[in-house]
């Protein structure tokens, strides 16, 4: 098999960094599609329309609904196309974003992207995680290459709440041990070949960052500021992570939280925040070493990700565990990225070392 590695062609992050997007978006177009939600683009629609015509881009831009589901991608893709745009801008978070992509997709167009928060790993890599309209895992939509330039403003970033940025670090938490397991298991990686020593080491290079640096970062931000450990982190959750789980592997972290979508209760959750939990379910899959497991465990707990059900939003009740093996089938469809992990996985198991991890996290808080 061979080892790929793919990433964004242009990475470019700072304060203020936003203010240049006209300078960046004119080496790709002259009219562009600029998508944001109502209250992304109530805070920097101006600042973005004054840089694009600065640099003599003219635009259209129009509101996202909310949810990166098929529905939602054909009617803005329609109205791109329509306004025969040259290329795509996504401003916002990680739905928004693969919204933006899957558009630039459909309409063979490049692909700006540009986060105002640091939740999740989604802006730099060549695919888009699908929701029904109802918000449950849809799928995955692959393409051909990543975007065109990723643009991150860690001056925006910083103000954003503390918890997407702590969501981001959950996400991120995932990535190495993840790519551990795929490596492992030698199977073909988000990226379509086998895991390289560069994607590993990038994955490595994530989760050390994160132990470095999170704590910090979270308590600058909660004062509303960036230093330089908000900058490693930022830098940690987006392109490290990005890179990491595209070019070194998913296993069954991410499945796990995929799983847990299937219940309502874990509706109002970030997506790193499912993920962390699921990263610890996958240490107790592997049975890890206690010293593995209580780093993370600490760790989760140092920046306020979840490792108990009852913080997903489980209450412990006649149906918990019916509706936990309704998790661990959804974490072991056929397809899933569970299937990468280097040891046949069942249903039971994945029940087992969900229940194992919660009281594991009891343990650990109380």
């Amino acid at each position: 098999m061979l080892k790929v590695i793919q990433s964004p062609s242009k990475y470019i992050q700072g304060p203020g960094a936003l203010s240049h997007i006209g300078q960046y978006t004119k080496m790709l177009a002259d009219h562009v599609f600029v998508i944001a939600d109502n209250f992304v683009m109530s805070l920097i629609g101006d600042a973005v329309s004054k840089s694009l015509e600065e640099h003599a881009v003219t635009s259209h831009f129009e509101i996202f609904n909310g949810e990166c589901s098929r529905g939602e991608i054909k009617r803005l893709s329609d109205i791109s196309a329509s306004n025969q745009c040259q290329a795509v801008i996504g401003i916002g978070g990680g739905k928004t974003l693969d919204t933006a992509k899957a558009i630039a997709h459909a309409c063979r167009l490049p692909v700006i992207i540009s986060p105002t928060i640091a939740s999740t790993d989604a802006p730099t890599s060549a695919l888009s995680v699908l929701y029904t309209e109802l918000g449950e895992f849809d799928g995955y939509l692959l393409y051909p290459q990543n975007p065109n330039i990723v643009l991150m403003d860690t001056r925006i970033i910083a103000k954003a709440p503390v918890r997407l940025l702590v969501a981001g670090m959950g996400d991120a938490l995932a990535t190495y041990f993840e790519a551990r397991a795929n490596s492992a298991a030698h199977k073909p990686t988000m990226a379509g070949g086998a895991t390289s020593n560069t994607g590993l080491a990038l994955a490595k290079l994530c989760y050390d960052t994160l132990l470095a640096e999170g704590y910090k970062a979270k308590l600058a931000v909660e004062a509303g500021v960036s230093t330089p450990a908000v900058e490693n982190i930022i830098e940690a959750n987006t392109y490290l992570s990005g890179i990491g789980f595209e070019s070194a592997g998913l296993a069954a972290a991410h499945a796990i939280h995929n799983g847990f979508t299937v219940l309502e209760e874990c509706h109002h959750l970030y997506h790193g925040e499912k993920v962390a939990f699921g990263t610890l379910a996958q240490l107790m899959l592997e049975n890890s070493p206690n010293e593995e497991l209580e780093t993370v465990l600490d760790f989760c707990v140092q920046v306020g990700l979840p490792v108990t059900l009852e913080q997903l939003g489980l209450r412990d009740s006649e149906k918990l565990h019916q509706k936990i093996m309704e998790v661990a089938k959804a974490s072991c469809a056929e397809g899933e990225t569970i299937h990468n992990m280097p040891f046949k996985v069942t249903p039971e198991q994945v029940y087992a070392a969900i229940m194992a991890a919660d009281r594991m996290g009891m343990d650990w808080l109380y």
